[in-house]
This record gives structure tokens, sequence and C-alpha cells, in this order.
């Protein structure tokens, strides 16, 4: 059941690959309810554990430079199910470690095999009007986000029922049903002229050098990621200890008051269908301040903590669509590296984040992530507002992109 690339893109299709990106992205994120448990069950630190967060982002931003640019050369249906099964078998090898060092190199791998959804988003953004495509992106982003929302709070309660090696059996189980489908319904694509592996990946990075919107927007994703991490990265310690003792259940829930993001998303596509990219980005970057600030008054209050995770995810997902609504509009024939120039820049920012609230929560605790997360958000705040010009660069890349 194969569909053209020339038909418009259906509702129904645009569904299934929304799906499947967060079914794939979610690999990146089962983690971050299980660090406690891993830590006990292989006996390592907390700075230890937390440097599989790390991996993992380092390896996704090393399939983002190396593996994503292939959709603008390579039919994106064969690579997306390629990599939808090559990721299967790696969660189903990791399920089966008893080293945490082999479970660390693994994580690295897990992460590299996980890109396959940054193949389908500008496949999405091919096949989708130019008028409609702000839109088209948050729709098929917001299957990523309730992936990643979803993903922590399943793997939370799989892992209280069966242990966190359960919770990667289901994720390879998923993850090869979902290669099957994708080789049934993604539409196949006429013949792209061929380029030399090595010259594709050179022109990546770059796209850094020629494109400032490109790297404005690179470096707000960077800024944001890292604000994630230093967030998700150590969220699972505070909860297991006290004053909360938290079960892998009660932890995975948590995930849950990320749904305002899903929220955010969708509003952030139509305000950059509308060009109110530069108003969206500078609001973003407020809703990050203030959730440090709640999140630091909250070390105690379960509520103040539900309140800061949700005002987070509001304003890095409306921050998310924005980039990526500007970034796709720059180049129409090479989005495939578009997207990994900017996504490599975003799990740059992620990994150093983990590292980072790694570290610091080992030395001093929740409010040193806090800390992180504050400075970051300033730093992603100043530029937002004195970069004044990308409002009138949407436009003129709107016009750019329908003219013949």
């Amino acid at each position: 059941m194969s569909v053209d690339a020339k038909d418009p893109l259906s509702s129904s299709l645009l569904t299934l690959m929304a799906l499947a990106i967060g079914v794939i992205v979610a690999n990146l994120y089962y983690l971050q309810p299980l660090l406690h448990q891993i830590s006990k069950n292989f006996h390592v630190g907390t700075a230890r554990a937390s440097l599989l967060m790390t991996l993992i982002q380092v390896g996704y931003a090393i399939g983002l430079a190396f593996v994503v640019p292939l959709g603008d050369i390579w039919p994106r249906r064969r690579l997306a199910v390629g990599i939808f099964v090559l990721a299967a078998l790696m969660m189903g090898l990791a399920a089966t470690l008893t080293s945490f060092t082999l479970l660390a190199l693994i994580t690295l791998v897990i992460g590299l095999s996980s890109v396959g959804g940054q193949v389908l988003v500008p496949l999405a953004a091919d096949l989708a009007e130019p008028a409609q495509r702000g839109r088209v992106i948050a729709r098929v982003m917001s299957g990523l986000l309730l992936g990643i929302l979803l993903s922590r709070t399943v793997s939370g309660l799989i892992a209280q029922v069966a242990g966190w090696r359960s919770v990667y059996w289901a994720a390879a189980g998923l993850l090869a049903v979902m290669a099957i489908v994708l080789h049934r319904v993604l539409p196949d694509e006429p013949a792209r002229e061929h380029v030399p592996y090595r010259k594709l990946v050179a022109s990546v990075f770059s796209l850094y050098v020629t494109q400032r919107q490109l790297r404005r927007r690179a470096y707000f994703g960077m800024v944001i990621f890292a604000c994630n991490s230093a967030l998700w990265t150590t969220l699972s310690f505070l909860l297991a200890g006290p004053p909360f003792h938290y079960s892998n259940a009660v932890i995975g829930l948590f995930g849950l008051f990320g749904v305002a993001g899903v929220l955010a998303a969708n509003a952030a596509g139509r305000q950059a269908d509308r060009q109110r990219a530069h108003a969206s980005t500078i609001v973003a970057s407020l809703l990050l301040l203030v959730s440090f600030v709640i999140l630091a008054l909250g070390r105690d209050s379960v509520i103040l903590l539900a309140l800061g995770i949700m005002v987070l995810d509001t304003g890095m997902q409306g921050m998310q669509i924005t980039n990526q609504s500007v970034i796709y509009s720059i180049l129409p024939e090479g989005r495939s590296r578009m997207n990994s120039a900017y996504m490599v820049s975003a799990f740059a920012g992620a990994s150093i984040g983990s590292f980072l609230a790694g570290q610091l929560y080992a030395h001093f605790g929740w409010y040193g992530d806090c800390w992180l997360g504050a400075g970051l958000s300033v730093s992603l705040l100043i530029p937002a507002v004195l970069w004044r010009n990308s409002r009138q660069v949407v436009a003129q890349l709107s016009v750019a992109d329908v003219a013949p």
C-alpha cells in the first residue's frame, strides 16, 4: 500500500508518520525515569548513571550528522525502514546486557539508530503545501512530543511491574512492527541527483557558514535542548529520594505533565504560518526562565514541580516548532540536510546539558540543576530579544518557497 509522493499529504499518512516519529524518538527518553534503578542494578553513582543520557544524545547527534543527510539522496522510505530495524535490534540487545560498560556502548548506538523520525519530518515538510507547512510540521512534531511524554510514563509503569529490561524488550517489538508498517505505507519518491557521501556530509556543516538564520536557530535549539536535559536527567534522582521516595511508576507519570508542550507546538505552528516567529521566540524564552524559578521553589513541592515541568515543556516545544518552521523554509531542496544541521546542534546541547546536570546534581543537588537551567535560559532570552529580523526573514523565505 505505497502512496505516490505526488499525491497530497493525506491526514491518515500524516497521522501515521507522527506515530512513527513518536515511537522511535521514545528510545531517547525511556532511560530518564529508570536512571536511579539502573544505578542500583549496576552499582554505579548518579554521575556515572547520568552519562547514559549523555551517550544516547551524543549517538543521536552523530546519527543526525552522518545518517539523516542521506535522506537528500536515498529514497527516504528505504532509509527510514532500515533505521527502524536497526533500532529494534539495538534495543533488544540492550535488554540482555549485564555489564554497565557494554550498556553504555550500546546506548551510544541506540542514540545513533533513533534518528528515523528526523528522516520523516522533512519528508512531511516536502509533501505539505507551503502555506500549510508550519501546521504540518506541528502535527508530526506532536507525535514526537507524545512519544517523549508517553515514553517516560510507560517506561516507569513497565519497570515497576517487570523491571527496566522489559522496557527495552517492549520497545524493540514496537519498533519492529512500525518498520513493517512504514515499508507498506510510506510514499515512493522520484530518483534524485546522486551526490558523493563525503560531499553530502560536508554540505551539512557548510550550511552553518552560509545560512545565518540556521546558525541562529541552531543556537536556540542547542540551548532549549540543554535546558530540557537539565531537568529530565536528574528528576528521577530527586523524586526517588527524600522527601518523595516515589516508585518507578509514579516517577514515569511526571512525564504526563509535559502535555502542555503538545498544545504549545500546535500554537507555535500557527504563529509561524502567520509570520510571527520573533514574538514566539521571545515568549518561549521567557517561559523557560520562569520554569526554572518555579522548579527551584518546588524542591519539596509536587505541585510546583508539576507546574515547572508544564511551563518548561510549553516554552521548549513552542521554540522548537518555531525553529523548524523557519529552517524548513530556507532551502527546500535540502530539507534533510537543514534538519540534520539544526538537530546536530540541538542534541549537542542536550548531551552537554545532561553531562553538566549530572555533575552539578552530584555536587550541589537539585538547586545546582536549576541554576544551570536559569543560566541557559538567560543566554537564550538575550539574543531572542536582540535578533529582531526573524519575522522579516520568514516572510521573505515564504515568498521564495512558492516562487517558480
